[in-house]
């Protein structure tokens, strides 16, 4: 098996992250993979916000949680009371990906290239996840305030948020669901 195949199918998320940052080098390849994702006509409509200020973290993470617990409320009071404080798990260095909503497949653009993200972390030794809700993040008035801060003033919608580091303690591979797979 050549090295990017054994890497995609290792590939595993992490929950559980110990409290260093990765390097700036380190963080600039993984981004260089997501960049060079595929996007639909070549659009590269993705837009990436790499954060390793803790109290930037702190604050989107934040953020998150709020949002999720919003959502869940409406749906299950008690399950959105014991939403976890950090939905980041713990981890000091994040991605956050948004796309530009005039690419015709913006979605599906950012989604790729949150795929490349995790895989080039993997391929690198570096743990992550992907951790959702950065669309309702990103249509907090705090979120749109990030935004103006990195300059993104055209109409994006959050796609995800790649959260990284290394994992603090080991962590078994999901089995694999059968019966997936059709051949004609």
């Amino acid at each position: 098996m050549n090295e990017t195949v054994k890497n995609l199918v290792t590939r595993k998320s992490c929950s559980d992250y110990k409290p260093e940052h990765i390097s700036r080098e380190e963080l600039d390849q993984i981004i260089a993979a997501g960049l060079n994702a595929p996007s639909g006509m070549n659009s590269q409509c993705a837009y990436f916000i790499a954060i390793q200020d803790d109290e930037i973290v702190k604050q989107i993470s934040g953020l998150n949680a709020a949002v999720a617990k919003a959502a869940m409320a409406k749906i299950n009071p008690a399950m959105a009371e014991n939403f976890p404080a950090n939905p980041f798990y713990g981890a000091r260095d994040v991605i956050a990906v948004v796309a530009n909503k005039k690419g015709g497949t913006y979605i599906y653009d950012g989604s790729l290239a949150m795929g490349n993200l995790m895989n080039a972390a993997w391929s690198m030794g570096i743990d992550s996840r992907w951790i959702h809700r950065a669309k309702e993040v990103f249509d907090t008035p705090e979120g749109k305030e990030i935004l103006a801060k990195c300059g993104i003033t055209e109409e994006v919608e959050g796609i995800g948020f790649c959260i990284l580091g290394h994992a603090a303690a080991e962590k078994e591979k999901t089995e694999i669901k059968p019966d997936r797979v059709f051949y004609l």
